[in-house]
């Protein structure tokens, strides 16, 4: 009778383990599933702000971070990258960025703001940096609203304008070695694809 029961017991034993796995692994779908229908909505409301319908590069902005409410962002990140260039952004860089950031509509407290922040005190990865590049040109080439009252030339004046802002005596006209030769890849990228 003893033999009965432990069996009983391990078996009972092996079936709610089992049970246990099967509802973890149940639960795992479930968490995967959501996971992808959420991506999948900000893939298609990333698609609505933008105006971009080529699912792979609405892909790249969300894995750069970028969302429906951080997208306006996106043409600052040259600007931003120029201010980086040597290693940290002047109180006249920030100035200049901030102010380009509340004409693009970036408004105090938003989450794109607190995104802008961060990467104000914070450089940004070059991955986002660069993909930031490719996906502006492809906005230029697409007409997006978020870039469709800006054109290439002057977002690039604007970088000069950052990069001039701190350089020189009395910070005129002076622009880094390092920061020239981003001006003119970042001139060189964006105006590439307007021809």
């Amino acid at each position: 009778m003893q033999r009965m029961t432990e069996r009983d017991t391990l078996r009972d034993r092996g079936r709610a383990l089992e049970e246990e796995y099967f509802r973890r692994r149940d639960q795992e779908l479930i968490e995967r599933l959501r996971a992808k229908a959420e991506a999948e909505r900000t893939q298609q409301a990333l698609g609505e702000s933008t105006g971009l319908t080529d699912p792979e590069i609405l892909k790249q902005l969300q894995e750069l971070g970028f969302t429906p409410d951080t997208i306006a962002l996106l043409p600052i990140m040259p600007i931003l990258q120029v201010a980086w260039a040597e290693g940290g952004i002047t109180p006249r860089e920030r100035d200049l960025i901030e102010k380009f950031a509340t004409a693009r509509g970036i408004e105090p407290g938003s989450p794109a703001d607190a995104q802008l922040m961060d990467w104000l005190a914070n450089r940004p990865d070059d991955r986002v940096f660069e993909g930031a590049g490719r996906l502006i040109r492809a906005m230029l080439d697409a007409g997006s609203p978020v870039v469709q009252d800006l054109s290439a030339e002057q977002l690039v004046e604007y970088c000069e304008k950052v990069a001039s802002a701190s350089g020189g005596i009395l910070g005129l006209g002076r622009i880094s070695l390092d920061e020239r030769t981003l001006l003119t890849s970042i001139a060189s990228d964006l105006e590439a694809r307007r021809r």
